[in-house]
Protein backbone atom coordinates (compact mmCIF):
# COMPACT_ATOMS: atom_id res chain seq x y z
CA UNK A 1 0.00 0.00 0.00
CA UNK A 2 1.21 3.51 -0.79
CA UNK A 3 0.45 6.76 1.02
CA UNK A 4 -0.56 10.15 -0.32
CA UNK A 5 -0.64 13.67 1.09
CA UNK A 6 -3.86 15.25 2.36
CA UNK A 7 -2.97 18.21 0.15
CA UNK A 8 -2.59 16.09 -2.98
CA UNK A 9 0.46 17.88 -4.40
CA UNK A 10 3.15 15.26 -3.92
CA UNK A 11 3.75 11.76 -5.37
CA UNK A 12 2.61 8.70 -3.46
CA UNK A 13 5.17 7.31 -1.02
CA UNK A 14 5.87 3.91 0.46
CA UNK A 15 5.02 3.39 4.12
CA UNK A 16 8.70 3.39 5.09
CA UNK A 17 9.32 6.66 3.27
CA UNK A 18 6.19 8.24 4.74
CA UNK A 19 7.18 7.24 8.28
CA UNK A 20 10.75 8.46 7.79
CA UNK A 21 9.60 11.81 6.36
CA UNK A 22 6.89 12.52 8.93
CA UNK A 23 5.43 15.40 6.92
CA UNK A 24 4.69 15.19 3.18
CA UNK A 25 6.80 17.48 0.93
CA UNK A 26 3.79 19.71 0.22
CA UNK A 27 3.21 20.23 3.96
CA UNK A 28 0.30 17.82 4.13
CA UNK A 29 -0.16 14.68 6.22
CA UNK A 30 0.24 11.18 4.83
CA UNK A 31 -2.88 9.03 4.54
CA UNK A 32 -3.48 5.59 3.00
CA UNK A 33 -4.07 5.65 -0.75
CA UNK A 34 -6.94 3.23 -0.11
CA UNK A 35 -8.52 1.57 2.90
CA UNK A 36 -8.76 -2.18 3.46
CA UNK A 37 -12.12 -3.70 4.33
CA UNK A 38 -11.94 -6.04 7.31
CA UNK A 39 -14.65 -7.95 9.17
CA UNK A 40 -14.68 -9.34 12.74
CA UNK A 41 -14.20 -12.87 11.40
CA UNK A 42 -10.76 -11.83 10.14
CA UNK A 43 -9.66 -11.71 13.79
CA UNK A 44 -11.06 -15.11 14.85
CA UNK A 45 -8.88 -16.75 17.49
CA UNK A 46 -6.79 -13.62 18.11
CA UNK A 47 -6.86 -12.18 21.61
CA UNK A 48 -3.64 -10.36 22.48
CA UNK A 49 -3.15 -6.75 21.46
CA UNK A 50 -0.02 -7.70 19.55
CA UNK A 51 -1.84 -10.38 17.53
CA UNK A 52 -4.76 -8.10 16.72
CA UNK A 53 -2.41 -5.27 15.77
CA UNK A 54 -0.48 -7.55 13.41
CA UNK A 55 -3.63 -8.70 11.64
CA UNK A 56 -5.12 -5.21 11.48
CA UNK A 57 -1.97 -3.55 10.14
CA UNK A 58 -0.97 -6.23 7.62
CA UNK A 59 -2.79 -4.56 4.68
CA UNK A 60 -1.32 -1.18 5.65
CA UNK A 61 2.20 -2.66 5.46
CA UNK A 62 1.57 -4.66 2.27
CA UNK A 63 4.36 -4.30 -0.28
CA UNK A 64 6.60 -2.27 2.02
CA UNK A 65 10.13 -3.16 3.15
CA UNK A 66 8.77 -3.34 6.72
CA UNK A 67 6.09 -5.90 5.86
CA UNK A 68 8.23 -8.89 6.86
CA UNK A 69 9.07 -7.15 10.15
CA UNK A 70 5.51 -6.34 11.21
CA UNK A 71 5.13 -9.33 13.54
CA UNK A 72 8.34 -8.39 15.37
CA UNK A 73 7.44 -4.70 15.45
CA UNK A 74 4.09 -5.43 17.08
CA UNK A 75 5.63 -7.85 19.57
CA UNK A 76 8.17 -5.18 20.50
CA UNK A 77 5.65 -2.35 20.83
CA UNK A 78 2.59 -3.95 22.44
CA UNK A 79 4.07 -5.31 25.65
CA UNK A 80 1.48 -3.91 28.07
CA UNK A 81 -2.32 -4.24 28.14
CA UNK A 82 -5.18 -1.91 27.20
CA UNK A 83 -7.91 -3.37 29.44
CA UNK A 84 -11.60 -2.72 28.79
CA UNK A 85 -13.32 -2.34 32.16
CA UNK A 86 -16.90 -1.72 33.25
CA UNK A 87 -17.77 1.58 34.89
CA UNK A 88 -20.20 1.78 37.81
CA UNK A 89 -22.99 3.04 35.55
CA UNK A 90 -24.79 0.40 33.41
CA UNK A 91 -23.56 -0.26 29.87
CA UNK A 92 -20.68 2.19 30.34
CA UNK A 93 -17.05 1.14 29.96
CA UNK A 94 -13.56 2.60 30.16
CA UNK A 95 -10.61 1.66 27.97
CA UNK A 96 -7.48 2.11 30.08
CA UNK A 97 -4.56 3.18 27.90
CA UNK A 98 -2.18 4.27 30.67
CA UNK A 99 -0.40 1.05 31.60
CA UNK A 100 2.75 1.73 29.57
CA UNK A 101 6.14 3.04 30.75
CA UNK A 102 5.09 6.73 30.92
CA UNK A 103 1.47 6.14 32.03
CA UNK A 104 -0.21 7.60 28.93
CA UNK A 105 -1.75 6.29 25.71
CA UNK A 106 1.10 7.86 23.73
CA UNK A 107 3.32 4.91 24.76
CA UNK A 108 1.67 2.62 22.19
CA UNK A 109 2.37 4.82 19.20
CA UNK A 110 5.80 5.99 20.34
CA UNK A 111 7.12 2.46 20.89
CA UNK A 112 5.70 1.29 17.57
CA UNK A 113 7.27 4.25 15.77
CA UNK A 114 10.67 3.58 17.34
CA UNK A 115 10.43 -0.10 16.39
CA UNK A 116 9.70 0.90 12.78
CA UNK A 117 12.29 3.63 12.47
CA UNK A 118 15.17 1.56 13.75
CA UNK A 119 14.42 -0.93 10.97
CA UNK A 120 14.27 1.63 8.15
CA UNK A 121 17.66 1.89 6.38
CA UNK A 122 19.17 5.38 6.21
CA UNK A 123 21.90 6.88 4.08
CA UNK A 124 25.01 8.10 5.84
CA UNK A 125 26.11 7.75 9.43
CA UNK A 126 24.77 11.01 10.84
CA UNK A 127 22.21 10.47 13.63
CA UNK A 128 18.55 11.08 12.85
CA UNK A 129 17.07 13.76 15.12
CA UNK A 130 13.48 13.03 16.08
CA UNK A 131 11.56 16.27 16.62
CA UNK A 132 8.50 16.27 18.84
CA UNK A 133 6.22 19.02 20.13
CA UNK A 134 4.34 18.00 23.25
CA UNK A 135 1.50 19.37 25.32
CA UNK A 136 2.41 17.00 28.12
CA UNK A 137 2.44 13.27 27.38
CA UNK A 138 3.79 12.75 23.86
CA UNK A 139 7.31 13.93 24.68
CA UNK A 140 7.81 11.53 27.56
CA UNK A 141 6.51 8.59 25.54
CA UNK A 142 8.84 9.42 22.66
CA UNK A 143 11.74 9.99 25.04
CA UNK A 144 11.18 6.59 26.66
CA UNK A 145 10.85 4.85 23.28
CA UNK A 146 14.03 6.32 21.77
CA UNK A 147 16.22 6.70 24.87
CA UNK A 148 19.58 5.03 24.29
CA UNK A 149 18.63 3.88 20.77
CA UNK A 150 21.77 4.05 18.61
CA UNK A 151 21.61 6.39 15.63
CA UNK A 152 18.82 8.56 17.04
CA UNK A 153 18.59 11.84 18.93
CA UNK A 154 15.39 13.34 20.30
CA UNK A 155 14.51 17.03 20.71
CA UNK A 156 11.34 17.55 22.77
CA UNK A 157 9.73 20.99 22.64
CA UNK A 158 7.18 21.74 25.37
CA UNK A 159 5.39 24.90 26.59
CA UNK A 160 7.14 26.10 29.73
CA UNK A 161 4.76 26.18 32.71
CA UNK A 162 1.88 24.55 30.82
CA UNK A 163 2.51 20.92 31.70
CA UNK A 164 2.09 19.32 35.10
CA UNK A 165 5.18 19.10 37.35
CA UNK A 166 5.34 15.33 36.94
CA UNK A 167 4.98 15.62 33.17
CA UNK A 168 7.82 18.18 33.12
CA UNK A 169 9.99 15.87 35.24
CA UNK A 170 9.39 12.99 32.85
CA UNK A 171 10.35 15.07 29.84
CA UNK A 172 13.76 15.85 31.28
CA UNK A 173 14.55 12.57 33.03
CA UNK A 174 16.00 10.56 30.15
CA UNK A 175 19.22 12.43 29.38
CA UNK A 176 21.75 11.03 26.95
CA UNK A 177 20.31 11.28 23.45
CA UNK A 178 17.04 12.89 24.64
CA UNK A 179 16.91 16.70 24.99
CA UNK A 180 14.01 18.52 26.67
CA UNK A 181 13.51 22.11 25.48
CA UNK A 182 11.28 24.51 27.44
CA UNK A 183 9.64 26.98 25.05
CA UNK A 184 8.29 30.31 26.23
CA UNK A 185 4.94 29.86 24.48
CA UNK A 186 2.07 27.47 23.84
CA UNK A 187 1.90 23.97 22.43
CA UNK A 188 0.81 25.47 19.13
CA UNK A 189 4.04 27.50 19.08
CA UNK A 190 6.04 24.32 19.65
CA UNK A 191 4.11 22.50 16.94
CA UNK A 192 4.58 25.37 14.50
CA UNK A 193 8.36 25.37 14.99
CA UNK A 194 8.58 21.60 14.55
CA UNK A 195 6.59 21.76 11.31
CA UNK A 196 8.80 24.61 10.10
CA UNK A 197 11.92 22.58 10.76
CA UNK A 198 10.52 19.53 8.99
CA UNK A 199 9.73 21.71 5.97
CA UNK A 200 13.18 23.37 5.95
CA UNK A 201 14.94 21.62 3.08
CA UNK A 202 18.31 23.29 3.65
CA UNK A 203 18.29 22.30 7.32
CA UNK A 204 17.36 18.71 6.52
CA UNK A 205 20.18 18.40 3.99
CA UNK A 206 22.70 18.85 6.79
CA UNK A 207 20.70 17.49 9.73
CA UNK A 208 18.48 14.46 9.07
CA UNK A 209 15.14 15.00 10.82
CA UNK A 210 12.13 12.87 11.62
CA UNK A 211 8.83 13.51 13.40
CA UNK A 212 7.22 11.73 16.31
CA UNK A 213 4.08 13.83 16.69
CA UNK A 214 0.62 12.52 15.90
CA UNK A 215 1.18 13.65 12.30
CA UNK A 216 3.43 10.57 11.98
CA UNK A 217 1.92 7.47 10.38
CA UNK A 218 4.17 5.44 12.64
CA UNK A 219 2.16 6.66 15.60
CA UNK A 220 -1.26 6.88 14.00
CA UNK A 221 -1.57 3.37 12.57
CA UNK A 222 -0.77 1.37 15.74
CA UNK A 223 -3.31 3.37 17.75
CA UNK A 224 -6.05 1.67 15.73
CA UNK A 225 -5.17 -1.58 17.49
CA UNK A 226 -6.58 -0.84 20.94
CA UNK A 227 -9.84 0.39 19.43
CA UNK A 228 -9.97 -2.82 17.43
CA UNK A 229 -9.32 -5.04 20.45
CA UNK A 230 -11.95 -3.29 22.61
CA UNK A 231 -14.54 -3.31 19.83
CA UNK A 232 -13.91 -6.96 18.96
CA UNK A 233 -14.09 -8.01 22.61
CA UNK A 234 -17.43 -6.26 23.03
CA UNK A 235 -18.78 -7.55 19.70
CA UNK A 236 -17.84 -11.11 20.60
CA UNK A 237 -19.61 -10.85 23.97
CA UNK A 238 -22.68 -8.87 22.93
CA UNK A 239 -22.95 -9.03 19.13
CA UNK A 240 -23.12 -5.25 18.91
CA UNK A 241 -20.87 -2.33 18.05
CA UNK A 242 -19.12 -0.40 20.80
CA UNK A 243 -19.36 3.39 20.83
CA UNK A 244 -16.48 5.57 22.06
CA UNK A 245 -16.06 8.95 23.75
CA UNK A 246 -12.54 10.21 23.06
CA UNK A 247 -10.90 13.18 24.82
CA UNK A 248 -9.13 15.05 22.05
CA UNK A 249 -6.94 18.04 21.31
CA UNK A 250 -4.81 17.34 18.25
CA UNK A 251 -7.25 14.70 16.94
CA UNK A 252 -4.61 11.98 16.53
CA UNK A 253 -6.06 9.43 18.95
CA UNK A 254 -9.62 10.08 17.85
CA UNK A 255 -8.69 9.80 14.19
CA UNK A 256 -7.12 6.40 14.83
CA UNK A 257 -10.52 5.21 16.05
CA UNK A 258 -12.20 6.72 12.99
CA UNK A 259 -9.73 4.97 10.71
CA UNK A 260 -10.31 1.64 12.45
CA UNK A 261 -14.05 2.06 11.96
CA UNK A 262 -13.58 2.99 8.30
CA UNK A 263 -11.54 -0.21 7.86
CA UNK A 264 -14.50 -2.30 9.02
CA UNK A 265 -14.07 -2.80 12.78
CA UNK A 266 -17.34 -3.05 14.78
CA UNK A 267 -17.14 0.50 16.12
CA UNK A 268 -20.33 2.52 16.44
CA UNK A 269 -20.48 6.25 17.08
CA UNK A 270 -17.44 8.28 18.07
CA UNK A 271 -17.97 11.32 20.27
CA UNK A 272 -15.26 13.95 20.75
CA UNK A 273 -14.77 15.60 24.13
CA UNK A 274 -12.66 18.75 24.16
CA UNK A 275 -11.64 21.16 26.87
CA UNK A 276 -12.29 24.91 26.70
CA UNK A 277 -10.28 25.23 23.47
CA UNK A 278 -13.15 25.63 21.03
CA UNK A 279 -11.64 25.25 17.56
CA UNK A 280 -13.25 21.85 16.99
CA UNK A 281 -16.58 22.43 18.78
CA UNK A 282 -17.18 25.70 16.96
CA UNK A 283 -16.58 24.01 13.61
CA UNK A 284 -18.94 21.17 14.43
CA UNK A 285 -21.54 23.67 15.65
CA UNK A 286 -21.54 25.24 12.19
CA UNK A 287 -18.82 27.89 12.11
CA UNK A 288 -15.98 27.99 9.58
CA UNK A 289 -12.89 26.07 10.68
CA UNK A 290 -10.70 28.69 12.31
CA UNK A 291 -7.47 27.80 14.15
CA UNK A 292 -6.74 30.12 17.05
CA UNK A 293 -4.38 30.58 19.93
CA UNK A 294 -4.75 27.85 22.53
CA UNK A 295 -5.72 28.60 26.11
CA UNK A 296 -4.38 26.83 29.19
CA UNK A 297 -6.73 24.40 30.96
CA UNK A 298 -6.60 21.64 33.57
CA UNK A 299 -6.57 19.11 30.70
CA UNK A 300 -3.31 20.52 29.40
CA UNK A 301 -2.48 17.77 26.90
CA UNK A 302 -5.59 18.87 24.99
CA UNK A 303 -4.66 22.55 24.91
CA UNK A 304 -4.55 22.78 21.13
CA UNK A 305 -5.92 25.63 19.04
CA UNK A 306 -4.81 24.32 15.64
CA UNK A 307 -5.33 20.53 15.60
CA UNK A 308 -2.97 19.06 13.01
CA UNK A 309 -5.04 15.99 12.26
CA UNK A 310 -8.03 18.05 11.15
CA UNK A 311 -6.54 17.68 7.66
CA UNK A 312 -6.88 13.93 7.94
CA UNK A 313 -10.43 14.28 9.22
CA UNK A 314 -11.39 16.34 6.17
CA UNK A 315 -9.71 13.76 3.92
CA UNK A 316 -11.83 10.98 5.44
CA UNK A 317 -15.02 13.08 5.38
CA UNK A 318 -14.69 15.59 2.51
CA UNK A 319 -18.37 16.62 2.74
CA UNK A 320 -18.65 19.19 5.54
CA UNK A 321 -22.31 18.58 6.30
CA UNK A 322 -21.77 14.82 6.46
CA UNK A 323 -18.79 15.33 8.75
CA UNK A 324 -20.78 17.50 11.13
CA UNK A 325 -23.59 14.94 11.27
CA UNK A 326 -21.18 12.08 11.93
CA UNK A 327 -19.66 13.15 15.24
CA UNK A 328 -21.00 14.54 18.48
CA UNK A 329 -18.66 17.14 20.00
CA UNK A 330 -18.81 18.87 23.37
CA UNK A 331 -16.57 21.35 25.14
CA UNK A 332 -15.92 20.78 28.86
CA UNK A 333 -14.56 23.68 30.88
CA UNK A 334 -12.33 23.52 33.96
CA UNK A 335 -15.23 23.86 36.39
CA UNK A 336 -16.96 20.84 34.85
CA UNK A 337 -13.68 18.88 34.90
CA UNK A 338 -13.28 19.56 38.63
CA UNK A 339 -16.89 18.66 39.36
CA UNK A 340 -16.67 15.42 37.39
CA UNK A 341 -13.46 14.25 39.09
CA UNK A 342 -14.84 14.92 42.57
CA UNK A 343 -18.33 13.61 41.89
CA UNK A 344 -17.27 10.32 40.28
CA UNK A 345 -14.96 9.61 43.20
CA UNK A 346 -17.62 10.42 45.79
CA UNK A 347 -20.36 8.43 44.08
CA UNK A 348 -18.48 5.50 42.58
CA UNK A 349 -14.92 5.53 43.97
CA UNK A 350 -13.63 6.13 40.43
CA UNK A 351 -10.55 8.30 39.83
CA UNK A 352 -9.78 9.93 36.48
CA UNK A 353 -7.20 12.31 35.08
CA UNK A 354 -8.50 15.71 33.87
CA UNK A 355 -8.46 14.58 30.22
CA UNK A 356 -10.44 11.42 30.85
CA UNK A 357 -12.83 13.48 32.98
CA UNK A 358 -13.83 15.47 29.90
CA UNK A 359 -14.95 12.26 28.24
CA UNK A 360 -16.73 11.04 31.38
CA UNK A 361 -18.63 14.32 31.55
CA UNK A 362 -19.63 14.06 27.90
CA UNK A 363 -20.85 10.50 28.39
CA UNK A 364 -22.99 11.66 31.32
CA UNK A 365 -24.48 14.35 29.06
CA UNK A 366 -25.20 11.81 26.33
CA UNK A 367 -26.97 9.57 28.81
CA UNK A 368 -29.00 12.50 30.15
CA UNK A 369 -30.17 13.14 26.59
CA UNK A 370 -31.34 9.53 26.31
CA UNK A 371 -28.50 8.14 24.23
CA UNK A 372 -28.55 4.35 24.40
CA UNK A 373 -26.14 1.57 23.50
CA UNK A 374 -22.81 0.58 24.99
CA UNK A 375 -20.35 3.47 25.34
CA UNK A 376 -16.67 3.37 26.20
CA UNK A 377 -14.67 6.29 27.58
CA UNK A 378 -11.06 6.33 26.40
CA UNK A 379 -8.83 6.91 29.45
CA UNK A 380 -5.72 8.57 28.08
CA UNK A 381 -3.48 9.08 31.13
CA UNK A 382 -3.05 7.88 34.70
CA UNK A 383 -4.43 10.32 37.28
CA UNK A 384 -1.16 10.14 39.24
CA UNK A 385 0.45 12.33 36.56
CA UNK A 386 -1.85 15.15 37.69
CA UNK A 387 -1.76 14.76 41.44
CA UNK A 388 -1.83 18.52 42.01
CA UNK A 389 -5.26 18.67 40.38
CA UNK A 390 -6.79 15.32 41.27
CA UNK A 391 -5.76 14.76 44.88
CA UNK A 392 -7.35 17.94 46.33
CA UNK A 393 -10.60 17.05 44.55
CA UNK A 394 -10.80 13.49 45.87
CA UNK A 395 -9.25 14.20 49.27
CA UNK A 396 -6.62 11.47 49.16
CA UNK A 397 -3.35 10.53 47.45
CA UNK A 398 -3.37 8.80 44.06
CA UNK A 399 -1.07 5.74 44.09
CA UNK A 400 1.78 6.12 41.62
CA UNK A 401 2.23 3.16 39.24
CA UNK A 402 5.70 1.56 39.45
CA UNK A 403 6.86 2.57 35.95
CA UNK A 404 5.99 6.22 36.58
CA UNK A 405 7.60 6.12 40.03
CA UNK A 406 10.82 4.86 38.47
CA UNK A 407 10.95 7.81 36.06
CA UNK A 408 10.14 10.32 38.79
CA UNK A 409 13.05 8.99 40.87
CA UNK A 410 15.53 9.96 38.16
CA UNK A 411 17.21 13.40 38.02
CA UNK A 412 15.63 15.71 35.45
CA UNK A 413 17.09 18.50 33.31
CA UNK A 414 15.64 20.74 30.61
CA UNK A 415 16.94 23.67 28.57
CA UNK A 416 15.23 26.97 27.81
CA UNK A 417 14.49 27.75 24.16
CA UNK A 418 13.18 31.04 22.78
CA UNK A 419 9.80 31.00 21.05
CA UNK A 420 11.43 31.57 17.69
CA UNK A 421 12.25 29.22 14.81
CA UNK A 422 15.76 30.66 14.51
CA UNK A 423 16.44 29.46 18.05
CA UNK A 424 15.32 25.94 17.24
CA UNK A 425 17.30 25.87 14.02
CA UNK A 426 20.37 27.08 15.89
CA UNK A 427 19.96 24.31 18.43
CA UNK A 428 19.56 21.67 15.73
CA UNK A 429 22.64 22.92 13.86
CA UNK A 430 24.75 22.95 17.01
CA UNK A 431 26.50 19.97 18.48
CA UNK A 432 23.95 19.65 21.29
CA UNK A 433 21.52 17.28 19.53
CA UNK A 434 24.40 15.10 18.41
CA UNK A 435 25.90 14.52 21.83
CA UNK A 436 25.09 11.37 23.74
Amino acid sequence: MNYVSTRGSTPAASLSDAIAAGLAPDGGLYVPQSLPRLVPEDFAGLESLSEIATRLLTPFFAGDALESELLSICAEAFTFPAPLRSLATPNDFVLELFHGPTAAFKDFGARFLAACMRRIPRLGEQPLTILVATSGDTGAAVGAAFAGLPGFRVAILYPDGRVSPRQAHQLGCFGGNVHALRVDGSFDDCQRMVKQALSDASLRERNPLGSANSISLGRLLPQMAYYAQAALTHHCAHGAALNFVVPTGNLGNAFAGMLARAAGLPIGRIALATNANRTLPDFFYGEDYQPRDSIATLANAMDVGAPSNFERLRWLYPDTDALRREFAVETIDDAAIRTTIGDRHTRFDEVFCPHTATAIRMLETLRTKGTDGAWCVVATAHPAKFEGIVEPLIGQPVPVPPALAELLARPSHSQSLANDYAALRGFLESDAPKQV
